[in-house]
């Protein structure tokens, strides 16, 4: 359906590629599957268009899942921006921020205040280094941190000081009003 087989298919908690009979085995079992469907070219043509922003849909369960989980932002600043240059610094930046805000905004409010830096904007920042900043997650270790990330506050709370996670939650929950 999908153009895929099962030897696109691999099982999250092990790193195994899947055949027909360990599929049918895990599927028993339920579990994290990840897809590996998408052409570069693919991602190359999104990270052209204007229209297209960046996010990611990954989770991690356990450390093991996809390691767009916790790659995805850093990748595109290292890979897209740095080293290929699909992207301009603010180009990317926009996509990743600005972007998603702005087409949520109407629908859910709270997002007026995202993916901006000005007075009585919520103060959710990430302070990297355009020169290292890269994506250390890989299929196998999908949870690494991301490297050149030295400082993020979350609601004008540090919650990574020096490129280490601290132990605080100051996020809340974004929803759109109940209609």
């Amino acid at each position: 359906m999908l153009g895929i087989d099962y030897k696109d298919l691999q099982w999250a908690a092990t790193g195994e590629r899947l055949t027909a009979e360990s599929f049918a085995r895990y599927r028993r079992m339920g579990g994290a599957v990840i897809l590996h469907m998408i052409p570069a070219s693919a991602v190359d043509a999104a990270m052209a268009s204007p229209f297209a922003m960046i996010a990611s849909d990954g989770g991690l369960n356990n450390g093991k899942g996809h390691p767009r989980s916790s790659g995805t932002f850093a990748r595109v600043l290292g890979h897209y921006v740095r080293e290929t240059g699909a992207l301009t610094l603010l180009e990317a930046i926009r996509k990743m921020s600005l972007m998603p805000a702005e087409r949520l905004q109407e629908r859910v409010p709270a997002m007026r205040n995202k993916g901006r830096i000005r007075e009585g904007a919520d103060a959710d920042l990430t302070l990297f280094d355009p020169a290292t900043v890269a994506d250390a997650s890989t299929y196998e270790e999908p949870a690494r941190y991301s490297i050149g990330i030295r400082y993020v506050l979350v609601n004008g709370t540090v919650v990574v000081s020096g490129g280490k996670l601290r132990d605080v939650t100051p996020g809340r929950a974004v929803r759109a009003p109940i209609k």
